[in-house]
């Protein structure tokens, strides 16, 4: 008897269909047409003989078994890249495709630093970036999306291995004529909670300055307005309030153009650690330190 099993590529589609709950959204995720993703979901409801997937003109629903085949594809597309991943990294290390998700507070300040060394000495690495909040890109990661991540800790990871790039110190930003003419060092109690603007949820920096400044009253009072560091700089440098801004970013020329100054946060937690994570086991594991080895000489 001829067993007829699915294809890859429809476990990839049907995914795709989950995470986006929208056929034209999943097929741009998978790069295709709209009418080739859905045929090829038909064509594996045939093959397994059951439906997977409720369509109405409305809404995408999934049925039961469905939601208990896609769980199942992701570990079958998982153990299809670690079987690719093994035997690239048995060539040349560092060579071929390595996907990396970035966090947005990282992403413009430090690949522009780490980049162009990388692409000099590595010409072989394709190194394909994607930017994501924390809690995106460690979806991505364990759902086989990225096989990297480089993000801010401390997060709540999940099973993982990681390599610590380096210290990212935390400092406040004020404007240039701010009345109470802060010191060399800011310490928490001087951070005027009905003033501090921090980024909105989703981005662990936020926390990370909490966490820093140990003030119960700033998560009450704070303002979670800031989709980007650049859009929070420009509200300080306006008057509307003051900041956390990492180290990094004020290297990258932040401030430049603008009436703000930066003081270093004086804290026994006022820093992050900048560093590269991977799925715990990975066969790519020797070559991500490697990875992590040429970011950290940048």
């Amino acid at each position: 008897m001829t067993t007829y099993l699915p294809t890859l590529k429809q476990l990839q589609y049907l995914v795709a269909l989950h995470e986006h709950g929208h056929f034209g959204r999943a097929a741009d995720a998978c790069f295709v047409s709209q009418s080739t993703l859905s045929a090829g979901l038909r064509d594996l409801e045939t093959l397994l003989g059951v439906v997977l997937v409720e369509r109405t003109k409305r809404a995408v629903r999934f049925t039961p078994l469905g939601n208990a085949v896609v769980a199942k594809a992701h570990r079958l597309l998982r153990e299809a890249e670690e079987l690719s991943e093994m035997v690239q990294s048995a060539g040349l290390p560092l060579s071929g495709e390595v996907r990396m998700s970035v966090i947005p507070t990282i992403a413009p300040f430090l690949l522009p630093r780490m980049l162009p060394r990388l692409r000099r000495e590595r010409p072989q690495l394709k190194l394909y970036l994607r930017e994501e909040t924390s809690q995106a890109a460690m979806e991505s990661l364990h759902h086989g999306r990225c096989d990297c991540v480089l993000l801010a800790l401390p997060y709540p990871t999940g099973e993982v291995e990681k390599e610590i790039i380096e210290l990212d110190a935390l400092y406040v930003a004020f404007p240039k004529n701010d009345p109470r003419d802060p010191p060399a060092e800011i310490t928490a109690d001087l951070i005027d909670e009905h003033r501090l603007l921090l980024l909105e949820d989703g981005h662990c920096l936020k926390e990370h300055a909490l966490a820093a400044c140990n003030r119960p009253e700033l998560r009450a009072s704070a303002t979670m307005i800031g989709t980007s560091l650049h859009t929070l700089v420009q509200m300080v440098d306006n008057g509307l309030g003051l900041t956390m801004l990492p180290e990094m970013a004020l290297d990258a020329g932040i401030l430049n153009g603008t009436d703000v100054i930066a003081r270093p946060l004086r804290s026994d937690s006022a820093n992050r650690e900048i560093a590269l994570v991977w799925r715990k086991n990975s066969p790519r594991g020797d070559e991500f330190r490697l990875l992590a080895e040429e970011l950290r000489a940048g």
